[in-house]
């Protein structure tokens, strides 16, 4: 069989779905991961730039030189924001912002960018800040596919569920097991984060925390696939020395094994992961799999799923804390329950359930109250409900609650929908 016909069926998953995630993963574990990078460089299905790191790279100061360089050699007018950035010897973030630039200005229309032998930046944890940032500046036609013999210490699974991400194992899509080659059956370690986050074990709740950081260590672990002890110092003690941040971190960890008589955490090649031995149910991969599933699906198969969702969501992400990691992760996870409560509303539409529609895009402006255009659609539901003066009184606590929070009026667009929905 030939390189070509080995290959086609990731090549057509891949192009299925590039277009629509700045971020794809080719799984350490696919069988034809080197065959099909070889695969896109010789016949690409968009405009592709290739890039991959060498044994010199071993800071991002030397990542982002040969980055540039490279290239700069398939078009030369690259680097020239990146190339000041450096020398004007800039931050992290803005050197992120700073590629994001050029990357705008590679090209116009939608082109992957292909970061080989990504593994070789597993132990500079400046490359691996940095391409968490540049995701953030990424410009949208520019996505990133990354292959490497180890898994990025990335929060894949945040990533996929507010639809930037997905992990290709060869022809298949991922929709759990990120950090796996398996998932364990009958699992006796339950996991909950989505609400006040909580620990099952055998079924008994886990209650010996010794405080809220050994339960929080155990979240934070779980959110990739492997983290350094400097990266969870810099989670939890950033303002302590490391020395001490090391001690406070060993204690910490102490206290979470003991709280699930197990040792949860394992070192492996200086660097910390969950134990791969633990009969793991996760609740945040259930919801985040079943995001995956729905996006691949339409209608009423797409409708189980974005159902499936909505119930595993039973509440913002460890609600009750507000480290800036958990932070950013909540609001992650709601940009995916978001788009599950919208589509399934959508779809509920479209058979003719009108009144189940509106409910779950009033469920939708409950979580994110600044969203204009889901009032427009709560509006518009009103009237075609024929339920007017329901929409005027959602218009006037919108117009109410702009003036109080934001001292601004709705748009003329919410406006113009409303006056036309009361017969004004």
């Amino acid at each position: 069989m030939s390189l070509k016909e080995l290959v086609a069926p990731s090549i057509e998953t891949l192009a299925a779905h590039y277009q629509t995630n700045k971020l794809l993963l080719i799984h350490p574990s696919s069988r034809y991961r080197t065959l099909l990078i070889a695969a896109l460089i010789e016949d690409p299905p968009c405009p592709l730039y290739y890039f991959s790191l060498g044994i010199g790279d071993v800071s991002l100061a030397q990542f982002l030189a040969s980055l540039s360089r490279d290239l700069a050699d398939q078009s030369p007018a690259f680097g020239r924001h990146i190339n000041q950035a450096r020398a004007q010897e800039q931050d992290i973030e803005r050197l992120a912002a700073a590629l994001a630039q050029d990357l705008d200005e590679l090209n116009s229309t939608d082109y992957l960018l292909i970061l080989d032998e990504y593994d070789r930046a597993d132990d500079v944890a400046e490359i691996q800040t940095f391409v968490e940032h540049l995701l953030h500046y990424l410009p949208a036609q520019c996505h990133l596919l990354i292959n490497s013999r180890t898994l990025p210490r990335l929060p894949w699974v945040a990533l996929v569920a507010k639809h930037q991400a997905v992990v290709l194992r060869d022809a298949r899509l991922l929709t759990s097991g990120f950090y796996s080659e398996h998932l364990a059956e009958n699992p006796n370690v339950e996991v909950y984060a989505l609400g006040p986050g909580y620990v099952l074990i055998n079924g008994q709740l886990v209650t010996t925390w010794e405080g809220h950081l050994p339960r929080l260590l155990f979240f934070l672990a779980l959110d990739r696939p492997f983290i350094t002890r400097a990266e969870i110092c810099q989670a939890f003690w950033p303002e302590l020395p490391i020395e001490q941040a090391v001690n406070v971190f060993h204690v910490t960890k102490r206290r979470l094994h003991k709280a699930l008589g197990l040792d949860v955490l394992v070192h492996e090649g200086g660097r910390y992961r969950v134990n791969p031995a633990l009969n793991l149910q996760y609740d945040v991969l259930e919801f985040v799999g079943s995001l995956v599933e729905a996006r691949t699906k339409s209608g009423s198969e797409a409708a189980e799923y974005w159902q499936y969702a909505i119930e595993r969501y039973r509440g913002d992400y460890l609600q009750g804390h507000d480290i800036p990691w958990v932070v950013a992760r909540r609001a992650d996870f709601r940009e995916g329950y978001l788009e599950a409560l919208t589509q399934l509303a959508r779809i509920r539409e479209s058979e003719g359930r009108d009144d189940i529609a509106l409910g779950l895009f009033l469920r939708a402006v409950g979580e994110v109250p600044n969203r204009e255009d889901l009032h427009r659609e709560v509006i518009r539901l009103y009237g075609k409900l024929g339920r007017r003066s329901e929409a005027a009184e959602h218009y006037r606590r919108l117009e109410e609650d702009f003036r109080a929070r934001y001292g601004i009026e709705p748009s003329p667009e919410t406006r113009a929908l409303y006056l036309e929905v009361v017969g004004a």
